[in-house]
């Protein structure tokens, strides 16, 4: 049985390690906290600061696994560079980890592969917020470096907004670069994610594409198919394939794009599955969790069939939830009631305001909010924290 030790044990981590645990891996497990979510359905877990280069290189050392797997932007990834060349499987590639890990290393070599992108600049304080901002222009939006899931991006609206917008992104990114992204605004049609898996020794094959919209830079809703012109879908395929195969290693990549009228403009990257791609867990016959693992243990994959139009949309805590360690969930019963509905609870221990605590998954869009209007979040033994 093939060993994995899964670097970040959130929802997306928890439905990967199901996946290998129907092929009889060994997960391990680890994360910052306690009980996360993939720690609930692997063997065993770790909590470890995955920042120190040391604690990550010592539990390496004590697991010995066969791949390793990061899940998260907040690890030493300059030490899992040094991993590989000391013969430790990292996937879907050290050079792929550490490059897409922090935007502005990944946003650097599209520019230096004439992939077109916004155009940005960097910052490191709010004064170069400003001047980023007066060179591009208003609206635009500033990103921190490092990052999930949208957290701490910002849409500047005028110079006053550059004081909040720094704040807001110190306060929400992920590990220890205090740098930011900030970009032209792309007024966009739309926006969709290409699920994009790297074989080896086989050819890059890529799902159906996955429209999905953004409230504040974070995931809220996605669905599969999106429709995209034939002609611009390939060329999205193009540049996917040339990014991914310039980071190299076999895995499921996430590749983001805007759309805008006759062109596709390379927005992000992630080197694993994808949180708009949750809704392939309804859609697909494989979902992006199977293709990752069976792409990282050199399976093949004939082909990837869409089954139906998936929908998916987020349960959030309520804004005003204070950190707390006790949240009910309630009106499941009524909820799958209605038709081709299906709810996946990630099992997260804490809830705060606006964290992600399940995914309502459907064959529509009605009958997903129609789901998500009869469940309820509420506090429970509220604690001031």
């Amino acid at each position: 049985m093939k060993k994995i030790l899964l670097l970040g044990s959130g929802e997306l981590g928890k439905e990967f390690a199901i996946s290998a645990k129907r092929l009889g891996c060994i997960v391990i497990a680890c994360d910052k906290y306690e009980n996360a979510p993939a720690m609930q359905v692997s063997d065993s877990s770790r909590v470890l600061n995955m920042l120190d280069g040391n604690e990550l290189r010592n539990l390496v050392r004590d697991v010995n696994p066969d791949y390793i797997v990061p899940e998260v932007e907040a690890i030493r990834t300059e030490e899992l560079v040094k991993l590989e060349k000391e013969g430790k499987n990292i996937v879907p590639s050290a050079r792929a980890v550490n490059m897409t890990m922090n935007r502005d290393v990944i946003r650097d070599r599209a520019a230096q592969m004439g992939i077109s992108t916004a155009n940005f600049y960097y910052a490191v304080n709010e004064d170069d917020v400003k001047k980023a901002s007066e060179k591009l222009g208003f609206p635009c939006i500033l990103k921190p470096v490092m990052s999930s899931s949208g957290k701490g991006q910002y849409k500047i609206q005028n110079l006053d907004d550059c004081t909040k917008a720094w704040t807001h992104a110190k306060k929400n990114m992920r590990g220890d670069r205090l740098k930011v992204i900030v970009e032209e605004f792309i007024d966009f049609e739309s926006e969709f994610t290409l699920l994009t898996v790297k074989q080896k020794n086989r050819d890059t094959i890529y799902c159906p594409p996955i429209g999905h919209r953004q409230i504040n830079g974070d995931y809220e809703e996605s669905w599969q198919p999106a429709e995209i012109d034939n002609n611009l879908l390939i060329e999205a395929k193009k540049i996917s394939k040339l990014i991914t195969d310039d980071l190299g290693g076999e895995g499921l990549f996430g590749v983001e794009f805007f759309l805008k009228k006759k062109e596709v403009i390379f927005s992000e990257l992630s080197p694993r599955p994808h949180d708009t791609g949750l809704v392939t867990l309804f859609s697909q016959d494989l979902s992006e969790f199977d293709l990752h693992l069976r792409a990282i243990l050199g399976y093949p994959i004939p082909n990837i069939i869409l089954l139906r139009k998936g929908y998916s949309t987020v349960l959030k805590a309520p804004l005003d939830f204070k950190i707390e360690k006790n949240y009910i969930i309630e009106g499941l019963e009524n909820a799958f009631k209605i038709n081709n509905v299906d709810i996946k609870l990630f099992g997260k221990p804490l809830a705060w305001a606006g964290r992600r605590l399940g995914v309502i998954l459907s064959s529509n869009k009605e009958n997903g909010l129609a789901a998500k209007n009869l469940i309820s979040i509420k506090s429970k033994d509220y604690k001031n924290i």
